[in-house]
């Protein structure tokens, strides 16, 4: 979504977010590259060898620039490490899902540029700065990293596959994931095939790009992105329907709370664009935690 707002003014937001993000995820990456070259060494070969092509991809592709290809594959390597499963399978870790976001979020950005260039709203050609791979992706990475993990089980060490709290944060990241992709899938297509979209908050009509407008055929392409990633996410973590309508509500979630964020704190100014992405993502995988808990709490299996 378009902000109105001065970038500069809350510039400081977007910095924020690259220290909250790149800081933990580095050290952890790090940790998780030696403990596994020195235990499991092909582990560690195929998280830093796919997330380096993923990585170029976006480069050459120009759906980043150098520092943002650079982060996200630092971001996609931290989750593969993160979200494997025994026996070890590459494409059964995080860099399918995430695969799946580039690919949506840069044929999505391309659908009708020109017009999109017309109203103004178009992204920059050089594509998408560190900032905002952090703000998209950032806490999918942070949510199933060791250090989450760890925290969830009170301290100690776990693995996503053989322990609830690693499975339920794998489910987080996945559902956070979904929200990237849904929010500018469904911003992208919403303007071109949208019409005049509306805002949430009040149902008033206001012009495309305004920061919370919404559309019928926006939103419908974005909830169709969230239910790709979720049927990934079915394919990834080998489960069944209930899987995959967990990752897609909380992308959906995610993506109403994207809009409702942008109707408000953004268009008062008190939040930039990577601050609500940031939130969206947030919220998306921290309802899919709630959501789980409360089922295995309250209904019987």
């Amino acid at each position: 979504m378009t902000s109105k707002t001065d970038p500069q003014k809350l510039a400081w937001q977007s910095r924020l977010i690259l220290a909250i993000v790149i800081a933990p995820i580095a050290v952890s990456a790090v940790w998780e590259t030696r403990f596994w070259a020195l235990h499991e060494p092909r582990v560690a070969m195929w998280a830093l060898g796919l997330s380096a092509l993923l990585g170029l991809a976006a480069w050459k592709s120009r759906s980043g620039t150098p520092a943002a290809a650079a982060t996200g594959a630092l971001l996609c390597a931290s989750m593969m490490f993160s979200t494997f499963v025994y026996p070890y399978e590459p494409w059964k870790t995080a860099i399918v899902p995430v695969l799946a976001v580039l690919v949506l979020t840069s044929l999505a950005t391309r659908v009708g540029r020109r017009y999109k260039e017309q109203l103004g709203t178009a992204e920059e050609k050089r594509g998408r700065v560190s900032a905002q791979v952090c703000a998209n992706l950032g806490f999918a990475a942070l949510v199933c990293s060791p250090g989450a993990q760890s925290m969830m089980a009170g301290g100690k060490m776990i693995s996503p596959d053989n322990n609830l709290f690693g499975v339920l944060l794998t489910f987080a990241a996945y559902a956070s994931l979904a929200e990237a992709a849904a929010d500018t899938v469904s911003s992208e297509i919403g303007q071109v095939l949208g019409g005049q979209p509306f805002m949430l908050t009040t149902f008033r009509r206001v012009e495309p790009g305004t920061d919370g407008a919404v559309s019928a055929s926006g939103t419908l392409a974005g909830v169709l992105a969230a239910c790709i990633i979720g049927t990934i996410g079915v394919w990834v973590l080998q489960g069944n329907l209930v899987t995959g309508c967990v990752i897609s509500a909380g992308g959906i979630f995610g993506l109403i709370f994207d809009s409702l964020l942008g109707a408000t704190l953004e268009r008062k100014g008190w939040l930039n664009n990577d601050a609500v992405n940031f939130l969206s993502t947030a919220s998306a995988a921290i309802s899919t935690v709630i959501f789980v808990l409360w089922t295995l709490r309250n209904v019987a299996i």
